[in-house]
């Protein structure tokens, strides 16, 4: 075999390793990219899952606080009408799938938001309602509601999470070549709010006057 001949081979041979190894490069980075978009959308239907359950307590809480005498129906109201709103937001996300449009997210968080502090205005109103402090099916209710809130904050932190790990992994070198060859887009995360860190208060402290305010230093 002369020269010329070996070494088209040589390079052949290096061309073919090349090629086997980029296509394990490839493969690797497609698959952890899967996997990972898998995590975000697993976390996802848990906090889908969890708003759910909050949504599906409203229904009884409003029942229950409605049998209170001259109770405001404003305020009812107002609840009924935002659980009907996050209902509407919900259909247009699928909930199985993570938005992979912010301004998707942010609409189905405003919409959550939004049914947060009417629960919270409404729960504030109860408070001049002692009866329903031995109702039984209220009390029920309210260490369901607290339970519900605190499982929120958790999924939202474990779905941030999940997307954060994806986002690096679609914005990283060499793996952002393969997620923008096959369309791996980054996610947008929940984003904070004043006193998001915190669930909505669901304390029912009947005939406890609410603290008064830090006073303020004179200058």
């Amino acid at each position: 075999m002369n020269k010329f001949a070996l070494g088209c081979v040589v390079l052949l041979v290096v061309l073919l390793f090349v090629a086997v190894f980029a296509a394990l490069a490839v493969g690797g980075s497609y698959n952890r990219l899967v996997r990972l978009q898998q995590t975000v959308d697993q976390s996802w239907a848990q906090v889908q899952n969890v708003y759910q359950r909050r949504a599906d307590l409203i229904p009884n809480l409003v029942n229950t606080v409605s049998g209170a005498a001259n109770f405001e129906k404003s305020t009812l109201v107002e609840v009924t009408n935002a659980r009907a709103s996050v209902g509407r937001v919900q259909t247009q996300i699928d909930p199985n799938k993570a938005p992979t449009d912010a301004a998707q997210l942010q609409k189905f968080q405003a919409a959550q938001g939004e049914l947060s502090n009417a629960l919270s205005r409404l729960l504030v109103v109860v408070e001049r309602y002692p009866e329903l402090k031995a109702n039984q099916n209220f009390l029920s209710l309210q260490a369901q509601l607290e339970g519900t809130e605190n499982r929120i904050s958790v999924e939202r932190g474990n779905f941030n999470s999940a997307v954060q790990n994806y986002d690096v992994a679609v914005r990283s070198v060499p793996t952002n070549l393969v997620a923008g060859m096959l369309g791996f887009a980054p996610r947008p995360f929940f984003t904070a709010q004043p006193g998001a860190e915190r669930p909505p208060p669901v304390q029912f402290n009947f005939g406890t006057p609410a603290p008064a305010p830090a006073a303020t230093a004179a200058p």
